[in-house]
């Protein structure tokens, strides 16, 4: 699929007001992953970070392509399953990566057993504000098809912290996305082979549930729908 023309011009500022991301959202729909990160690149310069949890290399791929030098940041939460961290060993082993790996402060102590708010807090969002600080956006690699939940993921936003997030892959056809993956030999990981269609830490992930969505299998028996990174 050949990338589409964008035709919003926009001021080379970090300061984006909300009238510009609602314009960039409408011209970005059709537009190919690879343009939308090229403009965050051009835009944002060292001050954009990616951040991915390595169930496969599909953004990586696709940001390296535009900037070799970009920061891949990895949430090492210590409760990744090992088929997660071979991707990351092959992912190194593949490219060149800029890659920043943040870790939870060493006093965090095993939280999943009590609840998954404090653990997700301690080992995902904390490291992850930590490791965009003094960032002005990042990258992200949610999708609308990945559950109910998601399915008006904006392409360009505003986060928590007053940071512009871009999501390249948000409005990609699923069509687009597996011809890609084909074609570039993208690095997945073997869990999805197994049932696991969305893969998180190994405590709070299962199997997803035959005809339910694609996270049904993260925090099962629960409500809970994110990690907290995305909020």
């Amino acid at each position: 699929m050949a990338p589409s023309d964008t035709t919003v011009q926009i001021r080379r500022s970090t300061d984006l007001s909300r009238s510009e991301i609602h314009s960039l959202n409408a011209c970005f729909e059709k537009t190919h992953p690879s343009q939308i990160i090229q403009w965050a690149v051009e835009t944002f310069g060292s001050n954009l970070a990616l951040a991915t949890s390595f169930s496969d290399t599909l953004l990586v791929d696709l940001a390296l392509q535009v900037d070799p030098d970009i920061e891949v940041v990895f949430l090492d939460t210590g409760f990744h399953f090992a088929e997660t961290l071979d991707v990351l060993r092959r992912a190194q082993v593949r490219y060149e990566m800029n890659l920043r790996v943040e870790r939870p402060d060493p006093a965090t102590v095993d939280l999943w057993a009590s609840g998954t708010d404090a653990c997700c807090a301690a080992r995902k969002v904390a490291p992850l504000d930590q490791a965009l600080t003094g960032k002005a956006a990042w990258l992200a690699g949610m999708r609308r098809t990945d559950s109910a939940t998601r399915s008006e993921t904006p392409i360009v936003s505003i986060d928590r912290r007053g940071l512009i997030k871009v999501n390249p892959i948000a409005a990609w056809p699923t069509n687009d996305v597996e011809s890609y993956m084909e074609a570039r030999e993208i690095i997945v990981n073997p869990l999805g082979d197994d049932g696991y269609d969305s893969i998180g830490c190994w405590p709070c992930t299962e199997r997803s549930t035959v005809g339910c969505e694609t996270r049904s299998g993260r925090w099962a028996g629960t409500a809970r729908t994110e990690c907290g990174i995305h909020l």
